[in-house]
């Protein structure tokens, strides 16, 4: 019932409108138009989300076409485009949405990342547009998908991720692993191509190490096997994704991409079970942790280090954020929100901040 409650109060989290691969190649004046009116849509969004009109993702943007020579040009013209119609004509700021006229989850995607200068460019093109419109310095973020092999290792035998994260300035908001072009690039058969292939779990795992205290979050990409066909190909496709949901959670990476709302139920009812299932043994282990007895619930047999005991806090935490936990779930197990928030703080493993996708 939580996830029914889900799919029909907030069914998108987190949505980007693609300007790159499901966009194609195409006249300057078609992508013009369409850069238009993302921004538009993006707006939209904003509005609904704050008026209560609506359901509306709580964090909207493009990805762009990538800065690799043959569509550097394009890719910064849409980006211009997107940003100055936002500005200019979204009405955010005339509505009370945002004071500089941007959304608050306003979310910029620069794909097929190959080197450290491109993201040089794009910090480039941040301060130009700051500028430009009369944004503050620093208030356009970015995320990267990581879809070249040099990205993992580069020619020198390191991982350019620190230096490249150190080229963004501050301005990188997460990384997200590109499955299939990824792949392709390793020259791996698209019939083995999957989230869960060797050479997969290795780039992730990397990404993963490379971002780890720094406050960029890491991303799973997405499954091309959709469940749009008979009952037994949608009930085959279902399982597979939801496993696939399950195994990124497992592992620590806490977000991925869907490629068509009918993998949202499996997203949010394998979300939903991961923080609820282990939801009784974190919440027994955080009473026992922060020196609490609680009546009728049997004390904790493990003695939790302190780093052990923010990673359960985060993972309550997150629960709590998602929907599959709710502050009476925590009561009867003997906790409260602040008691929660208090021990994940202090590290570097900090939950998540409310509108962020969990």
């Amino acid at each position: 019932h939580r996830v029914a409650e889900k799919l029909r109060t907030e069914p998108v989290e987190d949505l980007r409108l693609d300007l790159e691969d499901g966009f194609g190649l195409r006249s300057d004046a078609e992508e013009d138009d369409a850069a238009v009116e993302a921004a538009r849509t993006v707006a939209a969004f904003a509005l609904n989300r704050h008026h209560g009109l609506s359901p509306a993702p709580a964090c909207a943007g493009i990805r762009f076409k990538s800065f690799e020579a043959s569509t550097r040009r394009r890719g910064l013209r849409s980006l211009d485009l997107f940003l100055t119609t936002l500005v200019r004509e979204g009405g955010l700021a005339e509505e009370g949405v945002s004071a500089d006229g941007l959304p608050p989850g306003l979310v910029l995607t620069l794909p097929k990342v190959s080197d450290t200068d491109q993201v040089r460019v794009m910090v480039e093109a941040c301060r130009a547009l700051e500028d430009a419109l009369g944004l503050p310095l620093g208030r356009l973020a970015f995320e990267i998908q990581m879809e070249t092999a040099p990205m993992i290792l580069g020619l020198d035998g390191t991982c350019p991720i620190p230096a490249m994260l150190r080229a963004a300035e501050g301005r990188v908001s997460s990384l997200h692993y590109g499955t299939y072009d990824y792949s392709a690039s390793l020259g791996i058969s698209g019939e083995f191509q999957s989230l869960e292939h060797p050479a997969a779990d290795h780039a992730k795992n990397v990404m993963q190490v490379a971002v780890a205290g720094t406050g960029v979050h890491l991303s799973d990409g997405s499954t091309n096997q959709l469940p749009v066909g008979d009952a037994d190909q949608r009930s085959r496709t279902w399982a597979l994704h939801a496993r696939l949901v399950r195994r990124s959670l497992r592992r620590g990476i806490y977000q991925g991409w869907d490629l068509h709302a009918h993998q949202l139920a499996t997203r949010y009812l394998a979300t939903y079970d991961f923080y609820r299932r282990a939801f009784p043994d974190a919440a027994r282990r955080l009473v026992a942790y922060s020196g609490r007895s609680v009546p009728g619930i049997e004390a904790a047999d493990v003695a939790d280090e302190p780093a052990t005991a923010r990673a359960l806090a985060v993972y309550v935490h997150r629960g709590l954020l998602c929907g599959a936990v709710t502050e009476d779930d925590l009561a009867r197990a003997g906790l409260d929100r602040q008691t929660v928030r208090s021990v994940a703080v202090p590290g570097p493993a900090a939950p998540p901040t409310t509108g962020e996708t969990p």
